[in-house]
């Protein structure tokens, strides 16, 4: 098989390592079950080794070999039909989030367990907590409405002892709640995250998938196999990703002290102007927008503080 030369990827962020792709050697000898999913890529030969991405076997054994050779997760794993997430996008949000923290920190990223960051919806598969501890050695609250997603969160967390210590979940019974229920008068958090459902329903949510599978290079299917999975409260909910973040704006608003930025990922840019009013209505001290982009996908973060600039500088990570 072809090495995949090195192309660099200049869309992701300065310090992704995924900037310069996939060397599947590496990858392969750290996880040998992702062999057989890598092939030459015969659509274009001199691009060196792929997998197929819309094999969701293939998608889950690249996630794998990626945490265990960059991120030091040796044992990682997700429930069928649960969302695989591509570790390249999600490690860019830990990143910028970084820079935004260093903001406040006289240019210097914060790194260590005092930086507490809340993760609202961590699903099943745990992605950010692990690598933001593995980046940067960050401690974190996980939240999320399903339960079954909760306790494949702690088994991947007991199966990696060096996780034990910083990270932990939290159950949220009231699913019409995000901040409701979680952060207590005592928390002080230096983040919030969060990758919210993007669709109104779950046929929205299908045909999506569709049209991402067949923009797949060289794929096309009437059937697609939702290769990054996805439960309900992972990909839809009433509402969709507006309805959603508008709440967490809201809610935001009775715990200014608690967090000194809360962020959210926007998929829809067409959503910003209503959340940009929706944040000026609770008062917001600043506003700040990340554009992001991972190929032929474009996002942003976006992030809100109810803390002056003097109130910013005295935060202890």
């Amino acid at each position: 098989m072809k090495q995949k030369p090195i192309i660099e990827k200049p869309n992701l962020h300065p310090r992704n390592q995924h900037r310069l792709g996939y060397d599947f050697r590496e990858l392969t000898a750290a996880c040998p079950e992702l062999q057989q999913f890598v092939a030459d890529n015969k659509y274009n030969p001199e691009a060196g080794e792929t997998i197929d991405f819309s094999n969701p076997k293939a998608v889950k054994a690249l996630n794998k070999a990626l945490l265990k050779a960059n991120y030091n997760i040796q044992n990682w794993d997700i429930p069928e039909n649960y969302l695989c997430p591509p570790i390249p996008g999600r490690v860019d949000y830990i990143h910028y989030i970084a820079d935004l923290l260093a903001s406040n920190n006289n240019g210097i990223i914060p790194e260590g367990e005092n930086v507490q960051v809340l993760d609202i919806g961590i699903g099943a598969n745990c992605i950010y907590p692990m690598l933001g501890n593995s980046v940067y050695g960050w401690s974190f609250v996980g939240t999320e409405i399903d339960e079954k997603a909760l306790q494949n969160c702690k088994k991947i967390i007991e199966s990696n002892p060096k996780l034990i210590d910083f990270i932990s979940l939290q159950l949220q019974t009231e699913s019409r709640f995000i901040f409701k229920n979680i952060i207590t008068p005592e928390d002080r958090f230096s983040l919030t995250i969060c990758n919210p459902p993007f669709h109104n329903s779950q046929e929205e949510a299908t045909k999506a998938a569709s049209r991402k599978v067949n923009n797949l290079e060289n794929t096309r299917t009437t059937k697609p196999v939702l290769n990054f999975g996805g439960q309900n409260g992972e990909l839809w909910c009433e509402g969709g990703e507006l309805g959603f973040i508008t709440q967490m704006i809201f809610e935001s608003a009775k715990y200014p002290m608690q967090c000194l930025w809360f962020t959210t990922l926007v998929s829809k840019k067409e959503n910003l102007s209503s959340l940009y009013k929706t944040l000026n209505k609770v008062n917001v001290v600043e506003i700040k927008t990340i554009d992001m982009a991972q190929g032929q996908k474009s996002s942003r973060i976006l992030a809100w503080t109810f803390q002056t600039k003097t109130q910013q500088k005295i935060w202890k990570f």
